[in-house]
């Protein structure tokens, strides 16, 4: 390959030099660095590079995770949208993987020595506050409390400004296209194709495993008039949904337990719910987990399981998201998951796929993000902030390339002659859920 020639050149040369001879090609951003030079196409997305030490991460944590870092840190940022900049590097990322060029010892070397000119050289930076740093066994109780409590026991004030009134954090179902249907409606949509695929009935048995906010719990019990145990590993929102609970006075009808899906005891649910928090509970311990959700249920009970999917590579998600959104998270096709819920005795009724739903359910809580964004410092302060910009963005990315999928999966736990209990067709589900 040609030598890597920077002789005589700006920052933003030099660095663009190295990144083309990684990357394989012309730089598909322009890029812009702390002495104000600048190199790549004109138009389009910007790439700042605001200080040496977003260099010093990536030569100590080359690719996603040191780009993350300095993102976070503010070190380096994107002028213009950052979801056409994340779009045009994934695409220029496809297009020259197969033709990805080497770089040769004597390009690393020379590569090296810039970096030292730059004065990138120099100790590992600390990474930024908000990155996961969690001990034990992987998939512990105390990790997995560790782990959940890192996401979620963010602030509630914060999922109270970003989430709608339904405080539904999980795809939402778009019924309609009408410009006046709101992301609140999606999620109510969403609730009530749940409950109806469950077949709640009025005084049902509904366990609902990884309950968030009680969007699924409160919904089931006030519009169904279900009997719903509720169970989280998260305290924050433990007390909200108690916190709820007492403000509707739903006492009667809602138990609220604050604790690990592995230590529910008892069964003979009518309906079991589990929205995404299957990806959480780790690929090994998942037959197990499946084991659950068919003993926890009665025969002729229902399984619900609303669940993100992955192919086989990044199933955690990528680097970004293991080290500062769901540490430990697993993923997998969904034909994977489809295999072990029916290795635990569930036979699988009914498989959704609302990818595209996704799409606008990520993106509405983007929107809010940004038009709050002032609030959103206030409550968690700007390097969370930054986190959740990346996480939103590349997240309605993902789902929109087909990247990441989610699925709403009915499974039935057959009596011992292979009664489902089901019904004929499903055409009653969907009836009226863009007038609720």
């Amino acid at each position: 390959m040609t030598p890597i020639q920077t002789a005589g050149a700006g920052t933003a040369q030099r660095l663009a030099a190295l990144a083309e001879a990684a990357f394989g090609g012309r730089l598909p951003v322009r890029l812009r660095t702390w002495d104000g030079s600048e190199a790549g196409p004109p138009g389009g997305p910007v790439v700042v590079v605001r200080s040496r030490r977003a260099l010093r991460r990536l030569l100590w944590e080359p690719g996603e995770l040191g780009l993350a870092q300095a993102y976070i840190t503010g070190e380096l940022d994107i002028e213009g949208d950052l979801g056409e900049g994340m779009r045009t590097l994934w695409a220029a990322a496809r297009e020259r993987k197969p033709h990805a060029s080497r770089l040769t010892l004597t390009d690393r070397a020379h590569a090296i020595g810039i970096a030292v000119r730059l004065g990138a050289a120099g100790p590992r930076p600390a990474p930024p506050a908000s990155q996961a740093r969690l001990r034990g066994g992987l998939h512990s109780k105390a990790r997995d409390r560790a782990a959940i409590s890192h996401h979620y026991d963010l602030s509630n004030a914060f999922y109270r400004l970003l989430l709608d009134e339904t405080m539904a954090y999980s795809c939402g179902y778009w019924a309609s296209e009408a410009p006046d249907f709101t992301p609140a409606d999606a999620q109510r949509a969403k609730l009530e194709l749940i409950c109806r695929k469950l077949g709640l009935v009025p005084g049902a048995r509904l366990l609902d495993i990884g309950c968030g906010w009680g969007s699924l719990t409160l919904y089931a019990a006030e519009q169904h008039k279900a009997q719903v145990t509720a169970v989280t590993l998260a305290q924050e929102q433990a007390a909200y949904v108690r916190e709820q609970v007492r403000e509707r006075g739903l006492e009667s009808r809602v138990e609220v337990v604050c604790q690990d899906y592995r230590d529910i005891a008892g069964g003979g649910y009518d309906a079991v719910a589990t929205v995404e928090m299957g990806e959480h509970v780790g690929d090994a311990e998942y037959p197990a987990f499946a084991a659950a959700l068919h003993r926890l249920a009665r025969p002729l009970g229902r399984v619900l399981v609303q669940q993100m999917s992955r192919g086989a590579e990044a199933p955690g998600g990528g680097a970004f998201i293991e080290a500062y959104i769901a540490p430990d998270m697993h993923m997998r096709p969904v034909g994977g998951t489809l295999a072990i819920l029916e290795q635990a005795g569930l036979e699988v009724r009914s498989v959704e796929s609302l990818r595209e739903h996704y799409v606008r359910t990520v993106a509405a809580w983007h929107r809010t993000l940004e038009e709050r964004w002032d609030d959103v410092v206030r409550l968690v302060g700007e390097e969370t902030a930054r986190v959740w910009r990346l996480y939103l963005v590349g997240g309605a990315l993902a789902f929109e390339e087909q990247r990441m999928g989610v699925d709403q999966i009915l499974s039935v736990r057959p009596t011992a002659e292979g009664r489902g209990g089901m019904p004929a067709t499903p055409q009653d589900w969907y009836a009226g859920l863009d007038r609720l």
